[in-house]
């Protein structure tokens, strides 16, 4: 009797378990995770939710047709604080060009039109790896690099209408010899309902992918590989109240990698230049083991000689992991 009692205790220990294991998702071992964890403190404390944002500091990560409603020069950088030796840092810059007509002389003359770039850099990578040899002696530490550098142009036609589109360079240090690279485009749309309803478009990592080649370490035995990236559709609605200084947004994408997730996330402008954030990331509709990722923030800036220097900070739930993320920044606006 207690050998049949042990067995079936032991069977359903053993069904709990697979029953409690999470559902795969396609888009967790797609190439170039890091390039999808998000961008900076305020992005990530809003939840991931800025591809119809255009308030604020802006970059092109987002959505490259936001360049055009960047107020002054902004310049951006960030750093996260992540488990397992891993690293995420940012560096961005953004600015628009007004073109007037020449027939046009008044003092308060209006552009014809308005154009925007952005350019910015993402590394991310894992330190502190134990290398070992065939004989299981330690060698040295590892570590490896994952880059991605991007450049977008972007034209407001109109003053509801702005089209932008960002090129990609992607460059991954594995191991010794072995990297890949390649390149990738974004194109956007943002589209002004009015001064408080804001609609986007967006397709990310249009032919994103790494090219390998281990060839250089395993020679004869080396192989030669595309690596795709999941090929990311995007449509985001925003929307401002300025009576109580609030801004929510929510955001929809859809994949190649069979994953279908809902982001939502909120700003409030609680004191002069001090702003609150909230968010939620990763809502897989598709799959709700994927993890979903609450977010929350803070900003706040202050004039110093006519530049506005800015603090950001955010922190964003990360499960399976021993710890959470915690993102901190700086802003210039100048």
């Amino acid at each position: 009797m207690k050998k049949i009692f042990l067995s079936f205790t032991l069977l359903l220990f053993i069904s709990g378990s697979l029953i409690a294991q999470p559902e795969y998702t396609d888009l967790s071992s797609k190439a170039g995770a890091f390039s999808r964890m998000g961008f900076g403190a305020r992005g990530i404390g809003m939840g991931n939710v800025m591809s119809s944002v255009t308030s604020g500091n802006l970059v092109s990560y987002y959505n490259p047709a936001l360049s055009p409603f960047q107020e002054n020069n902004s310049f951006q950088t960030g750093y996260t604080f992540l488990s397992l030796d891993r690293s995420l840092n940012f560096l961005s810059f953004t600015r628009k060009f007004d073109f007037y007509s020449s027939k046009d002389s008044s003092e308060d003359r209006k552009p014809v039109s308005t154009a925007g770039i952005s350019a910015g850099v993402i590394n991310a990578g894992v330190g502190s790896i134990d290398g070992r040899d065939g004989s299981g002696l330690h060698t040295k530490e590892l570590s490896t690099s994952e880059n991605q550098f991007f450049l977008s142009v972007s034209n407001r036609f109109s003053k509801k209408l702005s089209l932008g589109i960002a090129v990609k360079f992607f460059y991954y240090k594995l191991y010794e010899e072995i990297t890949a690279s390649g390149v990738g485009l974004d194109i956007g749309a943002l589209y002004k309902v009015n001064d408080n309803w804001n609609i986007s478009l967006m397709f990310s990592d249009i032919n994103s992918k790494y090219q390998w080649d281990t060839k250089p370490v395993y020679e004869q035995q080396g192989l030669q590989l595309a690596d795709n990236f999941p090929l990311l559709k995007k449509i985001g609605v925003s929307y401002y109240n300025p009576e109580i200084k609030l801004l929510t947004a929510v955001e929809f994408e859809s994949s190649n990698a069979r994953s279908s997730i809902i982001r939502a996330g909120a700003e409030y402008n609680i004191y002069e230049n001090l702003f609150l954030r909230c968010g939620i990331d990763q809502v897989n509709l598709r799959n709700f083991d994927f993890g979903i990722r609450p977010a929350f923030g803070f900003s706040y800036s202050k004039m110093f000689d006519g530049i506005m220097i800015g603090v950001d900070y955010a922190f964003m739930v990360e499960q399976y992991s021993p710890s959470d993320r915690h993102i901190i920044g700086v802003n210039l606006q100048f």
